[in-house]
């Protein structure tokens, strides 16, 4: 039996698996701990685990999902779901739950982003019913580096 609940990080270890194993996912240093922890109390009630209470390894969890927002649009992160687990609509759960946790605070628009190499990742968002967004490239900066 699946049950989707709100992360908590005494799920890290069991997501990080969970992450390291998901192919096509970029995970980097925001992935640390501390990032997580900061990322969860900043966005309480918007990220989600999928559960399955039959399944011992990885502490159950068979699927997650971060989201949360600036306060103007929200932001996924780190959809997974289990191989073993796929095609049982947990991922369509967990984006509802953080889909309307985003609502409830106001959102009115989420953004996402997929490595341009995860096919199969795009393949999933766009039959979601999401749209790529042409014209718009991603532009990252290290906070502490040098001008």
């Amino acid at each position: 039996m699946i049950t989707i609940r709100e992360m908590t990080m005494d799920d890290y270890d069991a997501m990080y698996q969970l992450w390291s194993h998901t192919e096509g996912m970029g995970l980097s240093e925001a992935d640390a701990p501390e990032q997580i922890d900061r990322y969860l109390k900043r966005n309480p009630g918007c990220c989600y685990v999928a559960v399955d209470t039959q399944f011992s390894s990885r502490n159950g969890i068979v699927g997650t999902l971060l989201a949360g927002h600036d306060g103007r649009r929200g932001y996924l992160y780190h959809m997974a779901v289990a191989a073993a687990n796929r095609g049982q609509g947990i991922a369509r759960q967990l984006i509802t739950h953080s889909m309307q946790a985003l609502e409830q605070q106001g959102i009115d628009k989420a953004h996402l982003f997929v490595m341009n190499t995860n096919e199969e990742g795009k393949a999933f968002w766009t039959a979601s019913g999401w749209e790529q967004r042409l014209g718009l490239d991603v532009f990252s900066r290290e906070i502490n580096s040098e001008s």
